[in-house]
């Protein structure tokens, strides 16, 4: 599930005039009658908080804080009318943020959403494959740990993973995840059913084009179900499996060569 955060800002001429740190800067400058108190209270140093106040005074184009002689310390400063404005605005407008980011978070929680969607579009990385799928089942081991991910079509994706990295991706049956998988970590091989090898992924699927290079040649393979992968392979193997579009073959994958990551926590 896809989780949405996202901060309200204000902008005077072009410039950034604050956001919820200053706006909490004069709400605590309000209740205390002192910069330096409100500085403590919102974690900044004396130096920041009347840089802070400075800056809101000159892009408002009017005083919101004035120092004052006097007052519960020997001097202080009081918020103008503009500046208590201006923070019920912002609550207000803080409030309206905080509805708008939950229906898109509302929106994120199908699987199938759009937006998820054009989240995937928009990751880029080296790694030439990038599947989609749902985490179907883990297996807990003292190091690591192993992931079965279920991609399009009913096929299945093993990995394993160090378990400090399957914590902290909140990886658990059902959480949607990607795989990424470097095209030179792809074998490829002939459908055999004598065929037994130690690599726990073993796609199957047929060949969707051929690129010969200098040195390697490029294969795409389109896997039972839709999804694509495509692997490196030197020109030996290439000529030695005969492959051309349209063969069945079989993506060979380690279980080790997979990064998994998610989309949202």
């Amino acid at each position: 599930m896809l989780a949405f955060k996202g901060t309200l800002g204000l902008e005077a001429n072009g410039r950034n005039f604050g956001g919820h740190d200053r706006i909490e800067l004069l709400i605590k400058i309000d209740e205390s009658g002192s910069i330096a108190a409100a500085a403590r209270e919102v974690g900044m140093s004396y130096k920041g908080a009347w840089e802070a106040v400075d800056a809101m005074n000159t892009l408002a184009g009017e005083p919101l804080v004035l120092r004052v002689v006097g007052g519960r310390s020997g001097g202080g400063a009081v918020l103008t009318p503009r500046a208590r404005r201006l923070i019920e605005v912002f609550q207000h407008m803080e409030s309206v943020h905080q509805q708008f980011l939950k229906l898109l978070g509302s929106i994120a929680d199908n699987p199938l959403s759009d937006i998820e969607l054009a989240r995937r579009f928009m990751m880029k990385t080296s790694a030439r494959n990038q599947l989609a799928g749902t985490v179907a089942a883990m297996e807990s081991g003292a190091v690591n740990d192993v992931v079965q991910l279920d991609i399009q079509g009913g096929q299945r994706l093993v990995a394993t993973v160090t378990h400090e990295s399957a914590v902290n991706l909140g990886l658990s049956p059902g959480k949607n995840a990607f795989a990424l998988i470097k095209a030179s970590s792809v074998m490829l091989g002939l459908p055999d059913d004598s065929m037994r090898l130690s690599a726990r992924n073993q796609l199957k699927g047929q060949v969707a084009y051929v690129k010969r290079g200098a040195v390697n040649a490029e294969v795409g393979v389109q896997l039972e179900g839709g999804d694509n992968v495509v692997a490196i392979i030197t020109h030996a193997s290439l000529d030695a499996l005969q492959l051309q579009e349209g063969i069945a073959v079989v993506a060979i994958i380690k279980a080790s060569s997979i990064i998994v990551g998610t989309f949202g926590v």
